[in-house]
């Protein structure tokens, strides 16, 4: 991990936003399950825990600060849960996922092939890529 709390403290105070003891607890669970990948209720319910006073809207909102502010990169694995993670800036593209059908794990494939297709795209279509999306979708080893 590249980045680090005191970091993303920096690119809030940089847009004028504070990071606020919500803002922060929000961030430090992200931090502290960095290798899931949580929707909006997941968070709530970690952060809850010790937090009583931070509500449902408080999560939806700081998130999508966040995501505006490229801290967080919002998924969709098509199971009507919008999921986020951190943005470690550590990566030119978003890495790939596997789905189980079955259980919904979600496990994260680092592996990117990709790079020579897109220059063949860019350079046969005439088109500047900026990013992909890849899914991949199966049974897990314990579903199989």
């Amino acid at each position: 991990m590249d980045i680090n709390l005191e970091q993303y403290k920096n690119i809030l105070k940089s847009e004028g936003y504070k990071l606020t003891s919500q803002r922060k607890a929000i961030l430090e669970t992200m931090f502290e399950h960095h290798n899931e990948h949580l929707s909006c209720e997941d968070i709530f319910s970690l952060v809850s825990k010790e937090n009583l006073d931070i509500g449902i809207a408080t999560i939806y909102r700081s998130l999508q600060l966040f995501e505006k502010l490229n801290i967080v990169y919002k998924l969709n694995f098509d199971d009507g849960f919008s999921r986020y993670e951190l943005n470690f800036g550590t990566e030119e593209h978003h890495h790939h996922h596997l789905i189980c059908l079955k259980c919904g794990k979600v496990l994260e494939v680092k592996l990117d092939l990709l790079e020579s297709l897109e220059k063949e795209i860019e350079k046969d279509g005439n088109f500047k890529i900026e990013d992909h999306n890849v899914k991949f979708y199966g049974y897990c080893k314990e579903c199989q």
